[in-house]
């Protein structure tokens, strides 16, 4: 679904999107759709990144990762190769 909206931007960010547009061989309106899909992409993957160090799971994760990699290290040694 498509919806038309009436948006203002400066002479210089609308020349720019022009270019960007262009170099990618997309329409102005392809190309702003675009970006404004990967903004708020980015915004909601930053809020949930904040989300979860605040609840201290990527430290969890990373003890978990270390732990996996211990594991294999001593699998490695019971095998009689050396872990690298």
């Amino acid at each position: 679904m498509t919806a038309k909206v009436t948006l203002s931007f400066t002479d210089e960010t609308i020349e720019e999107a022009r270019r960007y547009a262009e170099r990618d061989g997309m329409s102005l309106s392809a190309w702003i759709d675009q970006a404004a899909r990967e903004k708020a992409l980015r915004e909601l993957f930053n809020a949930h990144a904040a989300v979860v160090r605040r609840a201290g799971l990527d430290r969890l994760e990373k003890t978990a990762l270390d732990d996996e990699r211990e594991v294999e290290m001593v699998r490695m040694e019971l095998r009689g190769r050396r872990a690298s």
